[in-house]
């Protein structure tokens, strides 16, 4: 389905649109900054995490843990078929894995641990408990836009953002995220896949170098998670740091409007234009 602009042309109203079981169209929503013929890898990383995450509700574990995506090669706005496999299957956890292709070319690769979900009583006063709290609640946060609005449909056009703390793009912040348009067509996206599309602009909200004189890409990106988010605002609060020889990292709290709910990590190759 599309809606019609005042243009007249079609614009997508979601990120992906299911062919089949496994395969999707991408639309332009899934459009990143660094080539405008390729995707930003959160909406790829939060497609696959649907998949790890049915694929471990089928072996009753609820509670995904933790994703790992090991991005081999830039994602194409193409057609896309994601494959996921059983590695390990026990009582408490499974370990799974996953593909995502294109043309029959791998992508990025995907690992992933869930658990089964068991009530358990821990006692109160926990040192370091309660977990910590977002800076300020969605509903209190301004809005904001990304500032490298190329003036075509992408990314920037899938999510809506909020200041929670610091400034976009200008070195450590926080920052709301909620999708305006559903993940896959049809579908409302889970506390999964609303995590995953936003934890991957951690290295681009807190970048610290300067977007025209320098890239710095992620290769990879790992969510843990304490608990699944609540909700549909998810708030990324990163900050990057740049090391030796063109490396760099990024790190983020993740909250929902009630507390933490994980953290993330990426590895950055950083480049001078």
């Amino acid at each position: 389905m599309t809606d019609q602009q005042d243009s007249g042309t079609s614009r997508p109203t979601s990120a992906y649109q299911p062919v089949a079981d496994a395969a999707f169209d991408s639309t332009e929503l899934t459009r990143g900054p660094w080539d405008p013929s390729h995707q930003h890898a959160g909406p790829p990383i939060a497609l696959a995490a649907r998949a790890l995450v049915r694929a471990a509700q089928g072996l009753g574990m609820g509670h995904l843990a933790r994703l790992t995506a090991n991005l081999l090669r830039p994602i194409p706005i193409a057609p896309l078929e994601v494959e996921t496999a059983l590695d390990y299957g026990g009582r408490n956890v499974a370990h799974l894995s996953a593909r995502l292709l294109s043309g029959g070319r791998e992508l990025a690769r995907f690992t992933a641990l869930a658990q089964r979900e068991v009530d358990v009583h821990v006692p109160q006063g926990l040192p370091g408990h309660p977990p910590p709290q977002v800076p300020a609640p969605p509903e209190s946060s301004p809005g904001i836009e990304f500032p490298h609005r190329s003036g075509v449909t992408g990314y920037h056009d899938l999510v809506e953002l909020r200041t929670a703390e610091g400034i976009l793009c200008r070195g450590p912040c926080a920052i709301w995220f909620r999708l305006r348009h559903n993940l896959v067509e049809g579908e409302t996206p889970d506390p999964a896949e609303r995590v995953a599309v936003a934890a991957d602009s951690g290295n681009g909200i807190s970048m610290v170098l300067d977007f025209r004189r320098y890239t710095f890409v992620n290769s990879d990106l790992t969510i843990n998670w304490l608990r699944p988010a609540q909700g549909e605002w998810v708030c990324i609060d990163a900050r990057t740091f740049v090391g030796a020889a063109g490396a760099g990292l990024a790190e983020a709290r993740i909250f929902d409007a009630n507390g933490l709910i994980g953290r993330s990590t990426q590895s950055l190759i950083v480049r001078a234009r």
